[in-house]
């Protein structure tokens, strides 16, 4: 990663020819299983040609990009001109396209946001759900039966593909979760024979619908969203006398005791979205699992209901559930728990189900935890494999202003213990937890940024874990007195580098508000209130100072906040 030029470095510049730097760009950015782009006039679904504008991401590629090129040739030609940028505004330059390239990361938040554009209708696929993605620097999202993609700069739609009423689209996940960047949106839609898939890419290129054959079904199990341009298929497999329940019973009312000790292997098939061809096939083992991970009502289904092989009422060894993210599809159920990789690499199957848990770390890292005596994780590269261990339960940094974080944190509540490790597990530092409930918000230059159950906010030295700074929600220099805590949790952290922003939410989910914190010396740089709960237009109502209501998600380096009614720009 380049580096910011220290006081008293000469930069230089490298004048490239136009058709090398074209020829460097050429490379085709629609990702696994999509289509080449069409031509920039094209409608969605046009898939007849392939454009010229195809060759050259710079001139036809997301419009932060062009933006993002445009302003670094206006930097360089101040600069040979003479025209006066400072060094100190060269770094604050090369500082924020850095953070426009980290997922999450902010250009700037040192003044007040206000609101700078607004989109209204409906967003995700419907109840309330606000499900987004992050595709080639613009917001994609369902909306009244469209995918449509949003300029972060602008609001304006940058690109919409109609949808048939039933289909389904993804991996999307809420604003509040870290794993939306992807390379295309898988959509599923119509039912029996009519069901098909659409794989939607850079730029609304969307491939040609392929017909789902109800064989593949019946071989493999229903087909559903999965991550980097797949489809995916689950189902149980081997003989029905593999299964043994005689040591487990379920009431009536769904009171499950006992363990069923030995059930069926499940088979995750992953397919190609546009072509159909296997990807990769993995086998999670059964294990043995108390009975309430065997009930009907643990976890969401996956296969069809009518497929469940139930006994005595409410037990069922052969349900299961599953979803998938950007980065990992989950997998539950009786005698299953594991987390696989969008490469297919299984991880967990050392757990006894309801024993623990597998979580992302981000920059594509994986942790494995175990709840049974002292926790422990055991922390796993993307291709699965086993890369180091910690004591605790491991936090990764919500916020970054690196590509890969340099440390993660390792909770040890019951021995009182807060543990820094690197991304290899090797020990940092080792302090006393000052209380429960610890959440790792950011890692800003040389500091960890945490929250306590206790209701602060800490600034510790990440090289070493001593308290640079405590933030209590009180701001003497405008009389603040803490009143952000007591009742209210950070629910999201962001960061430009210098300073971290966070959005704060009461415990019953009503009023949220922004703080912003210098990050090396915990002084509030500013804040603003939430909003009233219960509003009915939360989207537009006027400009941000009467409150934010929904959460954020950060794009190309713009924050947009993200309600069921529309989406608002913040700069």
């Amino acid at each position: 990663m380049a580096r910011d030029p220290d006081e008293g470095d000469a930069f230089v510049f490298d004048l490239v020819d136009d058709d090398a730097a074209t020829g460097a760009a050429s490379a085709d950015p629609a990702g696994p299983g999509v289509v080449p782009d069409v031509e920039a006039a094209g409608g969605a679904g046009d898939t007849d040609s392939v454009g010229p504008a195809a060759a050259d991401p710079a001139a036809s590629g997301s419009p932060g990009r062009r933006r993002r090129a445009t302003a670094q040739v206006a930097a360089v030609l101040a600069v040979v001109l003479g025209t006066g940028l400072a060094v100190e505004g060269m770094r604050d330059h090369a500082r924020i396209e850095r953070m426009r390239d980290i997922p999450g990361g902010v250009a700037d938040v040192s003044s007040p946001l206000e609101e700078t554009w607004v989109w209204h209708g409906a967003v995700g696929p419907g109840g309330g759900i606000t499900d987004v993605a992050v595709l080639d620097d613009v917001l994609a999202f369902e909306s009244d039966g469209e995918l449509v993609a949003l300029d972060p700069v602008t609001g304006e739609e940058a690109w919409t593909v109609e949808l048939r009423d039933d289909a389904e689209c993804g991996p999307t996940a809420g604003p509040a979760q870290s794993a939306l960047v992807i390379s295309s949106l898988v959509c599923l839609q119509g039912k029996g024979p009519d069901r098909e898939v659409v794989v939607v890419g850079p730029r609304g290129t969307s491939s040609a619908p392929r017909a789902l054959d109800a064989t593949d079904t019946r071989r493999h199990g229903p087909p559903r969203v999965g991550p980097d341009g797949t489809v995916l298929r689950a189902e149980r497999v081997g003989p029905l006398s593999a299964i043994d329940v005689a040591g487990a019973q379920c009431t009536d009312g769904g009171e499950c005791t006992g363990t069923v000790e030995s059930g069926r292997d499940l088979v995750l098939r992953a397919e190609d979205a546009v072509t159909g061809d296997e990807r990769w096939k993995v086998t999670v083992p059964f294990r043995p699992a108390d009975a309430a991970q065997c009930a009907r009502t643990f976890g969401g289904s996956w296969s069809s209901s009518e497929s469940r092989l139930v006994f005595s009422g409410a037990l069922a060894p052969d349900a299961f559930g599953g979803w998938a993210t950007a980065d990992r599809i989950d997998l539950n159920g009786c005698g299953i728990q594991v987390g696989v990789t969008p490469s297919g690499a299984v991880l967990g199957t050392e757990l006894e189900p309801g024993r623990g848990g597998i979580t992302s770390l981000g920059a594509g890292r994986y942790a494995v935890t175990r709840f049974d005596g002292v926790v422990r994780a055991t922390l796993h590269a993307a291709d699965g494999d086993v890369v180091g261990e910690v004591t605790g339960y491991p936090l990764a940094s919500r916020a970054t202003d690196e590509v890969e974080a340099a440390v993660l944190l390792g909770v040890d509540e019951s021995g009182r213990r807060l543990r820094a490790y690197g991304p290899d597990g090797t020990p940092r530092w080792d302090i006393t937890l000052q209380s429960g409930g610890q959440e790792f918000l950011a890692q800003v230059g040389d500091t960890a940024v945490v929250t306590t159950g206790a209701g602060s906010v800490r600034g510790l030295d990440l090289a070493t874990g001593a308290e640079k700074w405590v933030w209590d929600g009180s701001d003497p220099a405008s009389g603040g007195d803490g009143g952000y805590f007591g009742s209210v949790y950070v629910a999201q952290a962001f960061t430009d580098g210098e300073s971290v922003l966070l959005l704060i939410e009461s415990d019953s989910g009503g009023v949220r508000g922004l703080v912003v914190l210098d990050a090396a010396s915990g002084a509030v740089v500013w804040d603003r209130p939430g909003g009233e709960a219960g509003a009915v237009d939360p989207v537009g109502g006027g400009p941000v100072s009467q409150g934010i209501m929904g959460y954020l998600v950060a794009v190309d380096g713009h924050l947009l906040e993200i309600t069921p009614g529309g989406v608002r720009g913040l700069g």
